[in-house]
Protein backbone atom coordinates (compact mmCIF):
# COMPACT_ATOMS: atom_id res chain seq x y z
CA UNK A 1 0.00 0.00 0.00
CA UNK A 2 1.12 3.61 -0.47
CA UNK A 3 1.92 5.28 2.39
CA UNK A 4 -0.98 7.33 2.99
CA UNK A 5 -3.48 4.10 2.46
CA UNK A 6 -0.87 2.42 4.71
CA UNK A 7 -1.86 5.08 7.41
CA UNK A 8 -5.63 5.22 7.34
CA UNK A 9 -5.83 1.01 7.25
CA UNK A 10 -3.26 1.29 10.46
CA UNK A 11 -6.06 3.56 11.82
CA UNK A 12 -9.29 1.04 10.65
CA UNK A 13 -7.26 -1.93 12.46
CA UNK A 14 -6.32 -0.11 15.54
CA UNK A 15 -10.58 0.82 15.45
CA UNK A 16 -11.68 -2.65 14.61
CA UNK A 17 -9.38 -4.33 17.38
CA UNK A 18 -10.52 -1.67 19.62
CA UNK A 19 -13.97 -2.50 19.39
CA UNK A 20 -13.53 -5.77 19.97
CA UNK A 21 -12.48 -5.47 23.29
CA UNK A 22 -8.65 -5.87 22.83
CA UNK A 23 -6.26 -3.37 24.41
CA UNK A 24 -3.89 -1.70 21.49
CA UNK A 25 -2.24 1.19 21.35
CA UNK A 26 0.14 0.95 18.79
CA UNK A 27 0.82 -1.09 15.63
CA UNK A 28 4.06 -2.68 13.94
CA UNK A 29 4.44 -3.03 10.26
CA UNK A 30 5.28 -6.29 9.26
CA UNK A 31 4.40 -6.58 5.88
CA UNK A 32 3.38 -4.29 3.54
CA UNK A 33 2.21 -4.96 -0.09
CA UNK A 34 -1.30 -5.28 -1.51
CA UNK A 35 -2.31 -6.04 1.97
CA UNK A 36 -0.86 -4.76 5.16
CA UNK A 37 0.22 -7.36 7.94
CA UNK A 38 0.36 -5.85 11.31
CA UNK A 39 1.31 -6.32 15.23
CA UNK A 40 -0.54 -4.93 17.59
CA UNK A 41 0.17 -4.02 20.61
CA UNK A 42 0.03 -4.48 23.94
CA UNK A 43 -2.81 -7.00 23.02
CA UNK A 44 0.00 -8.58 20.94
CA UNK A 45 -2.43 -9.56 18.01
CA UNK A 46 -1.70 -9.89 14.20
CA UNK A 47 -4.42 -7.53 11.66
CA UNK A 48 -4.51 -8.59 8.32
CA UNK A 49 -5.70 -5.20 6.48
CA UNK A 50 -7.08 -5.00 3.03
CA UNK A 51 -9.17 -2.68 0.64
CA UNK A 52 -12.86 -3.59 0.75
CA UNK A 53 -12.73 -4.44 -2.80
CA UNK A 54 -10.38 -7.51 -2.09
CA UNK A 55 -12.49 -10.33 -2.30
CA UNK A 56 -10.43 -13.18 -0.48
CA UNK A 57 -10.52 -11.69 3.71
CA UNK A 58 -14.17 -13.48 3.67
CA UNK A 59 -13.01 -17.11 2.07
CA UNK A 60 -9.41 -16.90 4.12
CA UNK A 61 -11.02 -16.79 7.20
CA UNK A 62 -13.73 -19.47 6.37
CA UNK A 63 -10.97 -22.03 5.51
CA UNK A 64 -9.15 -21.21 8.41
CA UNK A 65 -11.93 -21.77 10.86
CA UNK A 66 -13.09 -25.09 9.54
CA UNK A 67 -9.02 -26.34 9.44
CA UNK A 68 -8.65 -25.46 12.96
CA UNK A 69 -11.75 -27.63 13.85
CA UNK A 70 -10.24 -30.18 11.71
CA UNK A 71 -6.81 -29.98 13.62
CA UNK A 72 -4.47 -28.93 11.49
CA UNK A 73 -1.56 -26.87 11.80
CA UNK A 74 -2.68 -23.44 10.85
CA UNK A 75 -2.69 -19.57 12.75
CA UNK A 76 -5.48 -19.44 14.63
CA UNK A 77 -8.29 -16.74 14.35
CA UNK A 78 -8.60 -13.83 17.62
CA UNK A 79 -12.54 -13.40 16.05
CA UNK A 80 -13.76 -15.72 13.53
CA UNK A 81 -15.42 -12.63 11.09
CA UNK A 82 -14.35 -10.13 8.96
CA UNK A 83 -14.37 -6.94 10.19
CA UNK A 84 -15.45 -3.68 7.98
CA UNK A 85 -13.93 -0.44 9.14
CA UNK A 86 -13.98 2.48 6.00
CA UNK A 87 -12.86 0.89 3.00
CA UNK A 88 -10.96 -1.95 4.78
CA UNK A 89 -11.78 -5.12 5.34
CA UNK A 90 -9.65 -6.39 8.99
CA UNK A 91 -8.20 -9.81 10.08
CA UNK A 92 -7.14 -10.27 13.19
CA UNK A 93 -4.62 -13.78 14.09
CA UNK A 94 -2.94 -15.02 17.00
CA UNK A 95 0.39 -13.35 17.10
CA UNK A 96 2.78 -16.00 17.02
CA UNK A 97 6.69 -14.99 18.48
CA UNK A 98 9.04 -17.08 16.31
CA UNK A 99 10.94 -19.78 17.93
CA UNK A 100 14.55 -19.41 18.06
CA UNK A 101 15.42 -23.03 16.52
CA UNK A 102 17.09 -22.96 13.40
CA UNK A 103 14.88 -23.65 10.20
CA UNK A 104 12.24 -25.92 10.43
CA UNK A 105 13.88 -29.30 9.02
CA UNK A 106 12.22 -30.98 5.94
CA UNK A 107 10.49 -34.16 7.53
CA UNK A 108 9.05 -31.24 9.92
CA UNK A 109 8.34 -29.17 7.30
CA UNK A 110 6.30 -32.35 4.97
CA UNK A 111 4.54 -33.45 7.89
CA UNK A 112 3.18 -30.56 8.85
CA UNK A 113 2.11 -30.29 5.40
CA UNK A 114 0.48 -33.43 4.50
CA UNK A 115 -1.41 -32.68 7.99
CA UNK A 116 -2.65 -29.55 6.29
CA UNK A 117 -3.21 -31.34 3.56
CA UNK A 118 -5.23 -34.22 5.01
CA UNK A 119 -7.35 -31.27 7.24
CA UNK A 120 -8.34 -29.48 3.53
CA UNK A 121 -9.34 -32.68 2.05
CA UNK A 122 -12.18 -32.07 4.68
CA UNK A 123 -13.43 -28.49 3.95
CA UNK A 124 -16.08 -28.40 1.07
CA UNK A 125 -16.10 -24.45 0.36
CA UNK A 126 -15.45 -23.02 -3.43
CA UNK A 127 -12.11 -22.33 -4.37
CA UNK A 128 -10.58 -21.10 -7.67
CA UNK A 129 -8.26 -23.51 -9.52
CA UNK A 130 -4.67 -23.38 -10.31
CA UNK A 131 -5.50 -22.65 -13.88
CA UNK A 132 -7.14 -19.20 -13.17
CA UNK A 133 -4.09 -18.59 -11.43
CA UNK A 134 -2.29 -19.24 -14.86
CA UNK A 135 -4.97 -17.18 -16.86
CA UNK A 136 -4.36 -14.26 -14.95
CA UNK A 137 -0.74 -14.11 -15.60
CA UNK A 138 -1.48 -14.96 -18.82
CA UNK A 139 -3.55 -11.97 -18.92
CA UNK A 140 -0.63 -10.03 -17.74
CA UNK A 141 1.92 -11.23 -20.03
CA UNK A 142 -1.13 -10.32 -22.92
CA UNK A 143 -1.16 -6.61 -22.34
CA UNK A 144 1.63 -4.93 -23.01
CA UNK A 145 -0.34 -1.78 -20.91
CA UNK A 146 -0.01 -3.75 -17.94
CA UNK A 147 3.90 -5.12 -18.35
CA UNK A 148 5.64 -2.41 -20.98
CA UNK A 149 8.80 -3.42 -20.12
CA UNK A 150 9.04 -6.81 -20.94
CA UNK A 151 10.62 -7.44 -24.47
CA UNK A 152 8.30 -9.08 -27.54
CA UNK A 153 10.44 -11.97 -27.78
CA UNK A 154 10.45 -12.71 -23.75
CA UNK A 155 6.35 -11.71 -24.01
CA UNK A 156 5.89 -14.99 -26.61
CA UNK A 157 8.20 -17.16 -24.41
CA UNK A 158 6.40 -16.44 -21.32
CA UNK A 159 3.16 -17.49 -23.22
CA UNK A 160 3.64 -19.94 -24.12
CA UNK A 161 5.36 -21.76 -21.77
CA UNK A 162 1.97 -21.13 -19.53
CA UNK A 163 0.16 -22.65 -21.60
CA UNK A 164 2.12 -25.88 -21.88
CA UNK A 165 3.05 -26.27 -18.30
CA UNK A 166 -0.43 -25.55 -17.35
CA UNK A 167 -1.80 -28.28 -20.00
CA UNK A 168 0.91 -30.65 -18.59
CA UNK A 169 -0.23 -30.27 -14.94
CA UNK A 170 -4.43 -30.03 -15.61
CA UNK A 171 -6.33 -33.01 -15.38
CA UNK A 172 -3.97 -34.56 -11.97
CA UNK A 173 -5.55 -35.79 -8.82
CA UNK A 174 -6.02 -32.57 -7.19
CA UNK A 175 -7.79 -31.37 -3.44
CA UNK A 176 -7.54 -28.41 -1.95
CA UNK A 177 -4.13 -26.72 -1.73
CA UNK A 178 -2.44 -23.86 0.58
CA UNK A 179 -1.50 -22.03 -2.88
CA UNK A 180 1.33 -20.85 -1.87
CA UNK A 181 3.25 -22.79 1.30
CA UNK A 182 7.23 -21.52 0.89
CA UNK A 183 8.49 -20.71 3.99
CA UNK A 184 7.73 -17.23 4.62
CA UNK A 185 3.68 -18.89 5.00
CA UNK A 186 5.30 -21.24 7.51
CA UNK A 187 6.09 -20.56 11.15
CA UNK A 188 8.57 -21.85 13.44
CA UNK A 189 6.19 -21.84 16.74
CA UNK A 190 7.39 -23.55 20.04
CA UNK A 191 4.39 -25.87 19.44
CA UNK A 192 5.36 -26.87 16.03
CA UNK A 193 5.02 -25.05 12.14
CA UNK A 194 1.63 -23.54 11.48
CA UNK A 195 0.69 -22.33 8.09
CA UNK A 196 -0.79 -18.63 7.89
CA UNK A 197 -2.20 -16.32 4.65
CA UNK A 198 -4.01 -18.73 2.81
CA UNK A 199 -5.55 -15.92 0.73
CA UNK A 200 -4.50 -18.32 -1.99
CA UNK A 201 -5.97 -21.52 -1.68
CA UNK A 202 -6.80 -23.17 -4.79
CA UNK A 203 -7.42 -26.53 -6.31
CA UNK A 204 -4.67 -28.33 -7.75
CA UNK A 205 -2.53 -31.56 -7.66
CA UNK A 206 -0.37 -31.96 -4.39
CA UNK A 207 2.46 -31.36 -6.32
CA UNK A 208 1.51 -27.48 -6.94
CA UNK A 209 1.95 -27.00 -3.04
CA UNK A 210 5.00 -28.86 -3.44
CA UNK A 211 6.54 -26.86 -5.98
CA UNK A 212 6.81 -24.12 -3.67
CA UNK A 213 8.84 -25.47 -0.59
CA UNK A 214 11.89 -26.18 0.11
CA UNK A 215 13.23 -29.22 -2.18
CA UNK A 216 14.39 -31.53 0.78
CA UNK A 217 10.85 -31.44 1.81
CA UNK A 218 9.59 -33.52 -1.20
CA UNK A 219 11.58 -36.25 0.06
CA UNK A 220 9.89 -36.38 3.09
CA UNK A 221 6.05 -36.24 1.75
CA UNK A 222 4.46 -39.32 0.96
CA UNK A 223 3.49 -40.68 -2.79
CA UNK A 224 4.76 -37.71 -4.57
CA UNK A 225 4.87 -37.69 -8.62
CA UNK A 226 8.42 -36.32 -9.47
CA UNK A 227 7.84 -35.85 -13.21
CA UNK A 228 4.76 -33.39 -12.20
CA UNK A 229 6.78 -32.19 -9.39
CA UNK A 230 9.50 -30.83 -11.98
CA UNK A 231 6.72 -29.49 -13.97
CA UNK A 232 4.94 -27.93 -11.20
CA UNK A 233 8.51 -26.07 -10.50
CA UNK A 234 8.74 -24.67 -13.51
CA UNK A 235 5.09 -23.45 -13.87
CA UNK A 236 5.76 -22.01 -10.42
CA UNK A 237 8.66 -19.80 -11.53
CA UNK A 238 6.66 -18.80 -14.60
CA UNK A 239 4.14 -17.32 -12.65
CA UNK A 240 6.33 -15.77 -10.27
CA UNK A 241 8.44 -14.51 -13.22
CA UNK A 242 5.31 -12.99 -14.55
CA UNK A 243 4.50 -11.10 -11.62
CA UNK A 244 8.01 -9.13 -11.56
CA UNK A 245 6.89 -7.97 -15.05
CA UNK A 246 3.61 -5.99 -13.68
CA UNK A 247 4.20 -2.49 -13.94
CA UNK A 248 2.62 -2.22 -10.16
CA UNK A 249 4.50 -4.83 -8.75
CA UNK A 250 6.04 -3.31 -5.68
CA UNK A 251 8.31 -6.59 -4.82
CA UNK A 252 11.97 -5.03 -3.82
CA UNK A 253 14.40 -5.04 -6.25
CA UNK A 254 11.18 -7.09 -8.49
CA UNK A 255 12.85 -6.10 -12.35
CA UNK A 256 16.24 -6.88 -11.75
CA UNK A 257 14.46 -10.61 -10.53
CA UNK A 258 12.53 -10.88 -13.66
CA UNK A 259 14.93 -10.44 -15.86
CA UNK A 260 17.07 -13.25 -13.98
CA UNK A 261 13.89 -15.98 -13.55
CA UNK A 262 13.51 -15.52 -17.01
CA UNK A 263 16.83 -16.55 -17.75
CA UNK A 264 16.28 -19.44 -15.16
CA UNK A 265 13.20 -19.98 -16.87
CA UNK A 266 14.62 -21.13 -20.36
CA UNK A 267 16.92 -23.15 -18.65
CA UNK A 268 14.61 -25.28 -16.87
CA UNK A 269 11.99 -25.78 -19.63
Amino acid sequence: MHESAARRATRAALSVASAAGLTVHDATTLHNSNKLTLRLQPCDVLARVAPAADQSAQLEVDIARRLSEAGSPVAALITPEVLVRDDFVITLWTYYEQASAPAIPPAGYAGALDRLHAGMRQVDLPTPHFTDRVAAARTLVADPTRTPRLPDADRAFLAATLDRLSRAVSGRPEQLLHGEPHPGNVLATPAGPVFIDFETCCRGPIEFDLAHAPGEVARHYPGVDHDLLRTCRSLMLALITTWRWDRNDQFPDGHRLGVAWLDDLRRTV
